[in-house]
């Protein structure tokens, strides 16, 4: 185990809570006595605290150490905490989550594996949003309307499907998921899974929730534990106080450029300190969204006031009295330690902004003009967007609309374009209410529907032409290539909402608001003021307009169609299972150079539409990946015909002819998104296995429990022995056990052989899967067993 480091002065953030214990021992109470629900929206669901503490009662016997905050929750959510073997970073947990959430791009491939699993209704609370397939064109209504339009097919399968499995149903225009999440669902101490990456923006009410593949899901909607290999725990130490332009988005900016995208994989990020105490709920929630950028398992704080605060303004009253009441299992205990330890003082940390291509370029705003300049990124300032998942709460609005106010004070306007994305309908309702909308709009910002939109690739740009080098800067949490506007050649950075609005005054990627002047219409000079916004809206938030479907008692009678001609929806058919047979000769059907996230794999933007239909999606398959042979994209050797095509057509060409082929990769391949279509996709088209530097952990999940394997190059230097003229025989599966090696062998065009071993994380229960074709198909085949 790596060195380990005790919490620092970790304390709760009430009077109240600081007069709790937090020793070894867990206080006894009657929290098992009340019944309070999970949500304002689901009858006969109720907290489960009690679990939790008698989990953690025995798991504290065993282990006999002071827990992490992290632990506790994590630890208060097995399956059976006697048995259970529990070592960070080694050992594979069975959990129980509290509940399931899914953003309606990745709720339609899970919800057709469920209904492959033939169960009447889900085993926990779900919920389905839709925020995804609404594209940001002209503004907010009407694009609202028109997605409804076109994607009505799609909003009506997952309506009734909704209807019929006892799932909450969000429909489009309610606004985006985590948004939706924080304000009805998350709850301090609890344990959600999400198919999305950003799920752990929850993480700001203090509950461990992680984003997921569809599968996953399946699994905890089905009542199957969900496994989760067990975190490890960075401590990230605040001290000092936030004030002026620093915001809580550029703790998890400076955070990103310490741990890069791939430091927090497997671990926890668990926040705590006095700092804690200047960090609203919803900034809180900022940071931990954006921890998926460093490959995070999730992020967490304690449960302080600000969080009860956030619960009573949702109409949360009694949930936030019930976590006060649990508050000793709320904290971490004195003395527990981290296995990394990060420190930061917020009385010294600047603004920051992050990019350009990757989330953890990090540079502080006092260098960043210098930076713009060395590296020739164009200065000009082609777009300003601020809103997403990320930061779009009522105080991130408060605040842009007074740097937007005092700038229409002075009579200017936006010299880029400014687009407004509102994370909630709740929120749209309660900033239009209080005048931010019309601020906005009186300076040139255009508010868009309360949905991903350009964040997730939904933006119908159309100010620069496809290859045109160009910046923009968002509040945004990703900014890979051609994320946003599908043009690999726009330079996307990201900041707070602050930096974001005052820059698009500017036009200028070298205009620093802390230091910079601008000129009034007037002619004179002036510089913003710090910014200055509202925690919570001092006459309460305005729900607007009622968007949730709860469903009905009884749901057996309810029609879930899909059409056999549709090109939105296709059912799924089982993937064959293994012949017991090793891999011999499977080309390589592509050898991934560097960064090769899911977008690369499986894109965004206007394949989001086909998310439902596994066929027609995996027409994008590894699309965006860069061969490492020729530096080309979507271009690769068809070793049966010595011809060059596109990546789909090649593999499909494999498949249908009973050849199985193999992706090699670089590090930390498939980061990104949750989205389990980059596994689905390649095991559809006949792919076996991927071979790679890393993984990151989503997508190595996703990659087992769709029957494929996913293999780490022992030493990574053997990545350069392999070309994609080569062919791999993946040998000795016959006798696989977990923790042994994999043999590889390579034949090289020229018929010389090579060879190299590799490691994998497939445990015994995950080589089941492997053996069934699918974890479907092996949920499937116990769910016969039972029913015969």
């Amino acid at each position: 185990m790596s060195s380990r480091f005790l919490v620092k002065g970790a304390q709760s953030l009430s009077s109240r809570s600081s007069m709790l214990s937090r020793s070894m021992a867990t206080v006894q109470s009657s929290i098992g006595d009340k019944q309070v629900p999970m949500s304002n929206l689901e009858k006969g669901k109720f907290v489960n605290y009690a679990r939790i503490e008698s989990n953690l009662q025995i798991v504290r016997q065993r282990l006999n150490r002071p827990l992490t905050l992290a632990e506790k929750i994590v630890y208060g959510h097995l399956d059976n905490p006697h048995e259970q073997d529990i070592e960070r970073g080694v050992s594979y947990l069975k959990l129980r989550p509290d509940r399931v959430a899914c953003q309606d791009a990745t709720a339609q491939m899970a919800i057709l594996q469920f209904m492959s699993a033939g169960l009447p209704q889900t085993a926990v609370p779900t919920s389905v949003h839709c925020d995804h397939l609404i594209q940001a064109q002209v503004g907010g209504p009407k694009d609202l309307a028109r997605a409804i339009d076109i994607n009505r097919e799609v909003y009506d399968f997952l309506a009734t499907a909704c209807a019929k499995y006892g799932i909450g149903f969000w429909k489009p225009g309610s606004g985006i998921i985590h948004q939706i999440i924080l304000e009805n669902y998350a709850l301090p101490g609890l344990m959600m899974i999400g198919t999305d990456s950003h799920t752990p923006n929850a993480g700001g009410l203090g509950m461990v929730a992680c984003g997921v593949g569809g599968a996953d899901a399946v699994d905890v909607m089905a009542g199957i534990p969900w496994e989760l290999k067990a975190p490890k725990v960075i401590g990230v130490y605040l001290d000092g106080k936030m004030s002026g332009w620093t915001t809580p988005k550029d703790i998890i900016l400076k955070v990103a450029g310490i741990l890069t995208v791939k430091g927090g994989t497997g671990a926890i990020i668990e926040y705590h300190g006095p700092g804690v105490e200047s960090l609203s709920c919803t900034g809180m929630a900022t940071i931990c969204n954006m921890g998926a950028e460093i490959g995070a398992t999730t992020s967490l704080f304690p449960y302080n006031k600000r969080m009860a605060a956030y619960l009573e303004a949702t109409g949360r009253s009694q949930q936030a009295a019930y976590a006060q009441e649990f508050n000793h299992n709320l904290q971490p205990d004195e003395g527990s330690e981290y296995d990394r330890r990060i420190e930061i003082n917020l009385n010294e940390l600047e603004p920051h902004i992050n990019g350009p291509f990757t989330p953890d370029l990090a540079t502080p705003i006092s260098k960043f003009a210098e930076e713009v300049k060395k590296n020739n990124w164009p200065e000009e300032l082609k777009v300003g967007l601020i809103g997403s998942c990320t930061n779009s709460s009522y105080e991130d609005m408060s605040r842009s609309a007074h740097i937007a106010k005092e700038a229409a004070d002075h009579g200017l306007k936006t010299k880029s374009i400014f687009t407004i994305t509102p994370g909630s309908e709740q929120v749209r309702a309660t900033i239009a209410r209080d005048g931010f909308v019309d601020t906005f709009e009186d300076v040139g910002g255009v508010v868009l529907a309360n949905a991903c939109g350009p964040c997730i690739g939904q933006w119908d740009r159309q100010d620069v032409k496809k290859g045109e080098v160009n910046s923009i800067i968002s509040s945004y949490n990703r900014n890979f290539t051609g994320r946003n506007d599908a043009n690999p050649a726009t330079h996307a950075f990201v900041a707070s909402p602050d930096l974001v609005t005052a820059m698009t005054f500017a036009g200028s990627l070298t205009f620093n608001p802390l230091t910079d002047s601008l000129k009034g219409a007037d002619g004179k000079e002036f510089k913003f003021s710090d910014p200055a916004g509202f925690e919570l809206p001092a006459k309460g938030y305005d729900a607007g307009e009622n968007t949730f479907q709860a469903p009905p008692e009884d749901g057996t009678t309810v029609n879930v169609a899909v059409s056999p001609t549709s090109d939105r929806l296709q059912l799924l058919k089982p993937f064959k299972p293994w012949d017991g047979k090793d891999i011999v000769d499977a080309p390589v059907l592509i050898k991934a150079k560097g960064k090769c996230t899911t977008d690369h794999i499986s894109a965004g933007g206007p394949w989001l539409k086909y998310r439902g239909h596994l066929e027609n999606i995996s027409q994008n398959c590894l699309i965006g990946a860069i061969n490492a042979d020729s530096g080309e994209a979507n271009s690769v050797l068809n070793q049966e015909t010595g011809e060059f095509g596109p990546v789909p057509t090649v593999g499909a060409y494999y498949r249908d002819r009973d050849i199985p082929w193999v992706v090699v990769g670089d590090e930390n391949y498939g980061e990104g998104s949750s989205r389990e279509h980059a596994a689905l996709e390649p095991r559809f088209l006949g792919g076996r296995a991927v071979i790679c530097r890393s993984f990151a952990r989503i997508h190595e999940t996703n990659l087992k429990k769709q029957g494929m394997l996913p293999l780490w190059f022992k030493n990574t230097a053997d990545y350069d022995k392999i070309s994609g003229t080569d062919k791999l025989s993946i040998v000795g599966l016959n006798e696989f056990k977990p923790g042994q090696d994999i043999k590889v062998e390579i034949t090289h065009k020229d018929g010389s052989k090579d060879s190299f071993l590799t490691t994998s994380s497939i445990n015994e229960g995950q080589w089941e899967w492997f053996v069934a074709g699918s974890a479907l198909n092996k949920m499937a085949a116990a769910a016969k067993a039972r029913g015969a």
